[in-house]
């Protein structure tokens, strides 16, 4: 039977009402701000894409042996993670990013043919300080200079991170990850804060990605951080770290510009940084826009480093105006390099202003490959494209593959050509993302699930069946969100029949999911 832990109603983090200040709000005009001083307290009412569905949960809560239709498969033995972002209190801007919402991280706890559910918010600095303060204090998206005066802090724009984006394990711990600070480390089982890591000081960035890799032939974990020495710079640090978390090589380095470098992708020899088309400035923060425009004059470039390096052995390359916001996986034979990524040719951000003055329009991702040639003294790579569905950005692959030839990639996507009975906001660039697809790399073909009419999805991952069956075989799990019953469902697929095995029901909805991972009791010390 699916419950609430002692037959409780989940905590819910909702504040009492106070009456605003009319005589303190102060807007950058001079001129009193009650509407700002409102929006601070614990009212959305403006913000119209945190309505319906995906408007904020608010609440912490444990659920015991959930409600399962199908079966859950017995050799499934460990825990789903899952990033989310929920705001506690509204942004101050209604044009605010979701990216800049607060971390919450849940886990879905598989154990004998049975699933426990647990969420809990990551106590940041941010959390915190907004809870003590009854308010909203951080303004847009990576922009100190918009927060308000008591937690603006220019020098250390790592210290308002929300960790929202990634659950990381690395070296037998569990961190939420967010590139624009360090790490918070995460109790396994309980997910309470731990608190922030710079990894016993040998983590000398102010950032750390929310996408390090790690490779299962050598148990290394290489991870980056950007803007890695302060706002708007060039400078990125990369480390290796090994299976107890000691880092064994690091190197920095500068890319051409600054860039939103979201993910990496990693082969035996080499790292693959992707970045171009967003940029930044100290103006621009100063101006008090948000951090990230798009400039589509702007080439694309990838920085290939090769693994134990030194800083004069990188090597940049460039290409066209594109968008890469997660890799697939990555190889190399030689001196011959590959990426496959979903790319677009342009601007896939809404929240990002075109540098022109343009208005947005959504560029569509495809799985393509890019070919780099290191003999080569040309700084050109070759790009095709693998498969010309449109589909997000949100690849997963059988991650023991990671650094050698895959076969398979599985990604969601929406198909227009299937029904939609349940409603979304009123946006042009929302889409019901209704089917998560298998994309064969050998053959050229593709499997599709549909979720069907009342369901979106999001990023699913992929579990094998044993620590050696072949690649492919096994599980992928998901997330979907039952628009129509106002909940959120966990779906178990066969990952090669793409056939539906099990499914997990909440008795409630949870915010948006970024990104998942899951851990076995070889990986976490897990209860």
């Amino acid at each position: 039977m699916s419950r609430l832990v002692n037959g409780r109603q989940p905590h819910f983090h909702q504040h009492r009402f106070r009456k605003p200040r009319s005589s303190t709000g102060i807007g950058n005009d001079g001129k009193a701000s009650l509407l700002t001083e409102i929006l601070s307290m614990a009212d959305f009412s403006r913000t119209h894409p945190l309505s319906g569905f995906f408007a904020p949960t608010r609440f912490e809560a444990d659920v015991i042996d959930c409600v399962v239709t199908g079966a859950i498969p017995s050799e499934l033995d460990g825990a789903f993670y899952r990033m989310h972002g929920d705001w506690i209190y509204a942004p101050k801007f209604t044009d605010e990013p979701s990216l800049s919402a607060d971390g919450y991280i849940s886990m879905l706890r598989f154990r004998d043919g049975s699933v426990d559910y647990r969420g809990r918010y990551v106590k940041t600095d941010r959390y915190l300080r907004q809870v003590a303060a009854r308010k909203q204090l951080y303004g847009y998206y990576r922009n100190p200079y918009s927060d308000d005066p008591e937690v603006r802090d220019i020098a250390r724009p790592n210290l308002r991170t929300a960790a929202n984006t990634t659950p990381v394990v690395l070296a037998g711990k569990l961190y939420a990850t967010k590139e624009e600070g360090l790490p918070y480390e995460i109790d396994p089982n309980t997910l309470e804060t731990r608190g922030p890591s710079d990894f016993l000081g040998s983590w000398p960035s102010l950032t750390f990605t929310a996408h390090p890799k790690f490779d299962f032939f050598t148990g290394e974990t290489v991870a980056y951080g950007y803007e890695s020495t302060g706002l708007a710079t060039n400078d990125v640090h990369v480390a290796a770290f090994d299976r107890t978390g000691r880092v064994t090589w690091s190197l920095d380095f500068q890319v051409p510009y600054a860039s939103m470098l979201h993910d990496m992708a990693l082969t035996k020899d080499f790292v693959v940084i992707p970045g171009g088309g967003t940029v930044t400035s100290l103006e621009r923060l100063e101006a008090g826009r948000p951090h990230w425009a798009w400039d589509s004059k702007r080439p694309s470039y990838y920085a290939i480093i090769p693994r134990g390096g030194r800083t004069e052995d990188v090597r940049i390359f460039e290409g066209p105006e594109r968008s890469i916001v997660h890799t697939a996986n990555a190889w190399n034979d030689g001196e011959k390099l590959v990426l496959d990524a979903p790319i677009a040719d342009g601007n896939t951000w809404p929240w990002f202003e075109d540098v022109d003055g343009g208005a947005f329009a959504m560029n569509i991702f495809t799985i393509r490959r890019i070919t780099f040639d290191l003999r080569s003294n040309s700084n050109k790579p070759t790009e095709d494209v693998l498969f010309d569905r449109d589909v997000t950005s949100f690849t997963r692959i059988d991650d023991r593959f990671l650094t050698r030839p895959n076969r398979y990639i599985w990604v969601q996507y929406a198909d227009p050509d299937r029904p939609f009975h349940a409603a979304l906001p009123e946006d042009p660039r929302v889409r019901p993302v209704n089917c998560y697809g298998r994309f064969d790399l050998v053959s050229g073909t593709d499997l599709a699930w549909f979720a069907g009419p009342d369901h979106v999805l999001q990023e699913p991952l992929f579990v094998p069946r044993t620590p050696h069956a072949d690649e492919g075989d096994g599980y992928l799990i998901g997330t979907m969100h039952n628009l129509v019953e106002l909940r959120t469902e966990i779906v178990i697929l066969d990952a090669m029949k793409m056939l539906e095995i099990g499914r997990v029901i909440l008795p409630f909805r949870n915010p948006y999911q970024v990104h998942g991972t899951w851990a076995g009791p070889r990986d976490l010390a897990l209860t």
